[in-house]
């Protein structure tokens, strides 16, 4: 009995991506948030205790979900090779040229040896439209009729609901996770469309650095 191969974006309950916005199959969004790290090690005993305790309030006064994601991936040396090369190109000093050249061997040969790691961090930032759900009994039996319409009401109000409306409410809260970390001594950027397409696709695809994902003119993924 053959099996058909389904597509892995079957699995996958991301609708499209818009303006830097992850719809999905189910309608509610997502917005991305890079962060920086912060090294507590450089700083003093109280700094310290003072970070911890201001991402601890940061934490409490969220009133929404959000979700932390840590990545390590391999360190690509490759652009840093091809700038030593280049500079190489251009040195006129026979002996820095030497050295220049014997400092990329080095390079490339301890990197394959040795896997450099760079972690990046990342906040994922909900938003799903608030809804109400009446528990069936025995008001829900005599008005089946009525709930059914107003689920249906409300399920068509949902589904016509414009996508920019979705989307200020998901920007505030994006405003209130960057200005929260920021207080904290991280770096935020939100990411836009092309790196939020580049990050799902090295995070299914591992092994290949440049992404092979090609966009329409509204920024969402081609089949």
């Amino acid at each position: 009995m053959a099996i058909s191969a389904k597509a892995t974006q079957e699995f996958v309950p991301i609708k499209e991506v818009r303006e830097g916005v992850i719809v999905l199959k189910d309608g509610g969004l997502r917005a991305i948030v890079a962060v920086s790290s912060v090294n507590l090690s450089l700083k003093s005993a109280q700094e310290q205790i003072a970070t911890i305790n201001q991402f601890q309030s940061f934490l409490n006064s969220l009133d929404f979900p959000i979700q932390i994601v840590v990545q390590s991936r391999r360190l690509d040396i490759r652009p840093y090779l091809l700038t030593l090369e280049a500079k190489m190109k251009d040195q006129r000093e026979p002996l820095l040229k030497l050295q220049t050249a014997g400092y990329i061997g080095f390079i490339r040969e301890f990197t394959e040896q040795v896997s450099i790691m760079r972690k990046y961090f990342y906040v994922v930032v909900p938003y799903e439209e608030a809804t109400i759900s009446v528990s069936k009994g025995f008001l829900g039996g005599l008005l089946g009729n009525k709930k059914d319409k107003a689920q249906s009401s409300s399920k068509q109000t949902a589904e016509d609901a414009s996508f920019e409306e979705k989307r200020s409410q998901l920007d505030e809260r994006v405003s209130v996770i960057s200005g929260g970390l920021e207080s904290c001594g991280a770096r935020t950027e939100r990411l836009e469309t092309e790196s939020v397409i580049e990050l799902f696709y090295k995070t299914f695809n591992p092994g290949d650095i440049q992404p092979a994902i090609k966009l329409d003119k509204e920024g969402a993924m081609k089949q």
